[in-house]
């Protein structure tokens, strides 16, 4: 009799069928989407791989182009996640970046005449461009690209000393990164804040010194309080020059702007009966040495202040670099095999710049022809600067040998 029941029983409607299929298509369905996204997310698109391996190969060429597409591969058939996928495009990026960098030439350094102490010295700026040094190789960030950093070591003076010839003779050290043109941070541009200052510099790597010259900082009142707030440990560069030499050179190239300017004699002497020197005359005021050190005492001890004799850069240009690589603390890599001297323009010249082959003198403006002073009027200014030179000897140590 059970038996018999069990065995009438009607089949399910059809609506109850039609109900249990759509819950079934309701279940599989999340189950297929998710399965075809993971397989999206999981291999890289064939376009952008096109795309990334197309520019590999012209950098590159095909051997490399070959590793990408097996590294690829490799990606697509191990990684299960958006996550892990990205991070393998992101890898290869920087690897290649890191490449790039450490095969490429640095960027060039723009170069332009720049103006010292007030607008009146016109500088020219050598432009340089260079590999860089295998030994920075394992000390480069992810992106090889360094960073700019605030400068540790500043050339501070003075006009018409050698300032450039110093910063150019310099830049060959692998170890020093400076800027070419002139900042004037701390005597002109100091309201646009340290910030500012530092995104003037170039990046610099491990090791390496950021540096600067304006050579009217030794003679701006502010400039030894302003850079001691900066850093009290900052070293200062100072290249120093018979202070009558100077003058007469800082008036040759006023002259050479300015050919309807008064003469010479006229501009020293408030009243020339008298022979009373006009120490407001910038010229003559740049000079007197000693005065503006007193000033820059205050703030930094004499240890961390390098005088440069001008003279010596000119007749002995190794000698006066191997001191200023000692002070900043770096091996003496610049020697007599770097220079040349030019009889031409009476100066010494590299024998080739950083990154290139061939010789580098300083510009057409270095090295004019000095107007005829009347003698008696030079010797009145050494007997003005006599007192002054030698109390800036006893301070520094170092007899320059102005007075004979």
């Amino acid at each position: 009799m059970a038996f018999s029941r069990i065995h009438r029983l009607d089949p399910p409607s059809r609506g109850i069928s039609r109900r249990a299929a759509v819950m079934l298509c309701s279940l599989l369905a999340p189950l297929i989407l998710l399965h075809l996204l993971t397989d999206r997310c999981a291999s890289p698109s064939p376009a952008k791989e096109d795309s990334s391996l197309g520019r590999d190969s012209g950098l590159f060429g095909n051997s490399r182009t070959n590793k990408k597409r097996l590294a690829w591969a490799t990606v697509g058939s191990e990684l299960t996640g958006y996550g892990a996928a990205r991070r393998a495009s992101r890898a290869l990026a920087d690897d290649r970046s890191r490449k790039v960098f450490l095969q490429l030439p640095e960027e060039e350094e723009a170069g332009e005449d720049e103006e010292e102490g007030g607008g009146e010295e016109e500088e020219s700026t050598a432009a340089w461009s260079g590999k860089v040094s295998p030994r920075f190789a394992g000390k480069l960030s992810p992106l090889g690209e360094g960073s700019k950093k605030l400068p540790q070591a500043l050339i501070i003076g003075v006009k018409k000393g050698g300032t450039r010839a110093l910063l150019e003779f310099l830049r060959v050290h692998p170890d020093i990164r400076a800027v070419g043109a002139e900042p004037h941070f701390f005597d002109r541009n100091y309201d646009h804040g340290l910030d500012w200052y530092r995104d003037l510099m170039p990046k610099t790597l491990e090791g390496q010194i950021t540096m600067e010259k304006t050579p009217s900082y030794f003679v701006t009142r502010e400039a030894p309080a302003r850079i001691s707030a900066m850093s009290r440990d900052t070293k200062l560069i100072v290249v120093v020059r018979d202070p009558v030499t100077r003058a007469i050179s800082d008036y040759t190239q006023t002259l050479s702007k300015k050919p309807d300017i008064p003469s010479f004699e006229s501009l020293t002497f408030k009243n020339r009966t008298t022979g009373l020197i006009d120490t407001s005359w910038s010229a003559i005021q740049i000079g007197i040495y000693a005065k503006h050190l007193d000033n820059w005492l205050q703030y930094f001890p004499m240890e961390q202040i390098l005088f440069v004799s001008g003279e010596r850069l000119i007749s002995d240009p190794a000698g006066e670099l191997g001191r200023v690589q000692d002070f900043l603390g770096l091996k003496r890599i610049i020697t007599d095999k770097h220079f040349y001297f030019n009889q031409t323009k009476g100066f010494p010249c590299l024998k080739k710049a950083e990154g290139s082959s061939k010789p580098h003198c300083l510009g057409k403006t270095k090295g004019r022809t000095h107007p005829n002073i009347d003698p008696e009027v030079v010797q009145r200014l050494r007997d003005f600067y006599r007192p002054f030179n030698m109390k800036f000897y006893q301070m520094t140590g170092r007899f320059f040998g102005w007075n004979n």
